[in-house]
Formats: structure tokens, sequence, C-alpha cells
């Protein structure tokens, strides 16, 4: 019995098991009370973006990038893409979605039209205002440039993977007037992003998108966990350097070999 443990593994086993714990802990606090996360500017000004659209008579452009669902900013974008929708249709707003994969089209028509039946107007649907135009990087960028200088939106929502295309679609929502909501992972797109949109959702800001939004306990607590967990890792890492400073190591113990 004692052969088949590895006894070099334990420190990798201790870790998981308090992880674990971690999480189930700050989901049960979530769905017992409620978990505050601090406020994201990005997203307070969710609902302000679509109502100026609004006020302005303007339609809302969204748009995730070139990449597909297995892309993790993507599948984020999908959560925000909900919150936006629902306030296009209870806005009475024109919503349009250029895409670039056929599947997350698919999925965006799904999600649209569920957000507009929640908000009690799928009259205002319509599948059409969402389209694919191209897998092409720079064929998409001209694409929706174009989308852009026709139907000049007053919101533009610049939400998912971006590469190069980022500055071009960011500059054409610019000259249109439009108030302009960037998020993304993509640290070397960040830059543009900052410079020419009003707010920029930056890394895991995007990534928690959803459990803010939505306010779903079991996200909620997932986030929280997860912080926990980032300063542990912190405390860990300031102890180890100590101790080695004294010639303790003490990484040994978590050997992954």
């Amino acid at each position: 019995m004692a052969a088949m443990i590895d006894t070099t593994k334990v420190g990798i086993l201790v870790v998981l098991v308090a992880l674990a714990s971690l999480f189930l802990y700050w989901i049960r606090e979530a769905r017992r009370r409620e978990i505050r996360l601090r406020k994201i500017p990005g997203l307070e000004a969710l609902d302000d973006a679509v109502g100026r659209a609004a006020e302005m008579g303007r339609p809302v452009l969204y748009t995730t990038g070139i990449l597909g669902l297995n892309n993790i900013a993507v599948l984020a974008a999908m959560g925000i893409l909900r919150r936006v929708a629902q306030k296009a249709a209870e806005y009475q707003v024109g919503f349009v979605m250029p895409n670039a994969d056929p599947i997350v089209m698919a999925t965006a028509q799904e999600i649209v039209k569920e957000a507009y039946q929640s908000a009690g107007r799928p009259d205002l649907y319509s599948e059409t205002s969402i389209f694919y135009l191209t897998s092409d990087q720079f064929g998409y960028a001209a694409g929706v440039d174009g989308v852009m200088l026709r139907e000049k939106p007053g919101a533009v929502f610049l939400q998912g993977y971006f590469y190069a295309e980022s500055l071009i679609l960011a500059e054409t929502a610019q000259s249109v007037g439009a108030i302009q909501i960037a998020g993304t992972t993509a640290t070397t797109q960040l830059p543009f992003f900052v410079v020419a949109c009003d707010y920029v959702l930056i890394g895991e800001e995007m990534l928690a998108a959803s459990a803010v939004l939505s306010k779903e306990p079991n996200l909620l607590g997932s986030i929280r966990a997860e912080d926990w967990a980032k300063m542990a890792i912190v405390v860990f890492l300031i102890v180890a350097i100590v101790l080695k400073m004294f010639g303790i190591d003490i990484t040994p113990l978590l050997n992954t070999r």
C-alpha cells in the first residue's frame, strides 16, 4: 500500500485540498450573504452608454474580434453581450453585431434573442442584425469600419480578443462620435484601447464581468476565492524568499516532478 502512495507529492495534495476548500467555502458564503466586488468603471458605464445611443437615436454596435469560442476572452464577451442586448431592448435601440466566426454568430443570435425576450420586447429582435462578415483579419476590420460609417452607432462595444485591428476599429468608432467600452485580455492591444476608448476592461476585469453583471452566487464566490488564493500565493512566495535568504529552501515541498 505504501508503494502506491508517492510521498513526494504530498505538498501538491495539500495545496489542492486547500484550494478546493477555499472555493467551496466562498461559494457557500455567496449563497448565504451578498458578496461585494469592487466597482469596475467600464461596467458601471455600460447602461449609460446604451442610454446615450438611445438619446442620439443611433444603434449599438458590438463585436468580439476574430477569434472563436475557444478563446476565454470571447466567452467572457458573451456574458457582457447579454446585458448590452437586454438594455438595447429596454431602450428600444437598434443593435448591430458583425462577426468573424460563424459559431460565435450563432451563439450571439441565441443570447441576444433570449435577452430581448427577458426584456419583454421579443418583437424588436432581428436575427439579420447579427451577421457574418469574413474570417480574414483585415477584411473583417474593413467590414466593421464600413458598418460603423454607415450606421454611425452611438455606442460601440469592443469586447473579446483583438490583434492589430484594435486601433483601426477604435479610431473609426471615435470618428463617428460613438462612446466606446472596450475589453480584452490581449496585453499588446490594451494600450491602443486605453488611448482611443472611453472605458476599458483590463484583463481580469473582463473575466469577472459576467459575475458582476449577473450577481450569480457561484460566480461571485469563485472570484472571491481566486482573490484569496492569489493573496496566499503572494504570502507563500514572500515567506519562501525570506527563508531562502537564511538558507532554508521550502520549494521541495511543492515538488511536481
